[in-house]
């Protein structure tokens, strides 16, 4: 299913804050990178998680987010759920946020929703009443929120992505994407279900949104025998 979005890249004020322990270093004092869960989650097992790489490493210290248009499937549903597959196959990905509010000395900010809404393995988004991989998390007293999906397929010639956006309040919020490094993208869509269709050789590369935006936007996902655990400290200004 394709997507289309005309909206261009726009620098905004939000800053966004490397995920992990070694970004979390780079934080001031006053941050929090602390991450947790905050329910029961239903663990999903990938088809030969020996196959998956451990790709860890650091991330920026600290960078101007680029915020990226909505897209044309983004539903304010308020569905409040951690895990978001609804039984839908993939490679399981744990994604760990954190919020925190630059303008009040980079404290974690309780009570903000936080949206992510992404492709399956097919490259197809949820729509109507149809709700797969989409969910919302309200983040606890130390501003995380914590989500279980899959690895997000490809389609339309765009990098495979996680839209995610942060409503502190009743305006607008933050929204951007995550992406994932491209060695990870080809070693999951060599596993069932993604190996239904043939993989693009480069799949980030031909996107102009990642090349725009890639090297903040990265996840650094590490294998954790289930699948992927990826974190991510989010700074709004």
């Amino acid at each position: 299913m394709a997507e289309y979005d005309d909206t261009s890249l726009t620098r905004r004020r939000a800053v966004l804050l490397a995920a992990g322990t070694a970004g979390a270093a780079a934080l001031t004092a006053a941050c929090s990178s602390a991450t947790g869960d905050r329910g029961p989650l239903t663990r999903r097992t990938p088809a030969d998680p020996a196959a998956l790489p451990s790709t860890g490493s650091t991330a920026p210290g600290c960078v101007l987010t680029a915020e990226a248009g909505e897209g044309p499937y983004y539903l304010d549903l308020d569905k409040v759920r951690s895990d978001v597959t609804e039984g839908r196959g993939g490679v399981p990905v744990r994604l760990d946020l954190t919020v925190v509010r630059m303008s009040a000395g980079c404290r974690p900010l309780a009570d903000a929703a936080v949206d992510i809404w992404q492709a399956d393995s097919s490259g197809t988004y949820s729509t109507g009443r149809a709700t797969f991989l989409r969910g919302t998390q309200i983040t606890d007293a130390g501003g995380r929120a914590v989500f279980r999906t899959i690895v997000p397929g490809w389609y339309a010639g765009l990098a495979p992505h996680i839209h995610f956006k942060v409503r502190p309040d009743a305006g607008a919020g933050t929204t951007s994407q995550f992406f994932f490094p491209e060695d990870l993208l080809l070693r999951a869509y060599a596993l069932a279900p993604y190996d239904r269709r043939r993989a693009p050789k480069h799949p980030n590369e031909r996107d102009d949104r990642y090349r725009a935006a890639g090297a903040a936007m990265t996840l650094k996902p590490v294998a954790d025998g289930r699948g992927y655990r990826a974190s991510y400290t989010v700074g709004i200004a």
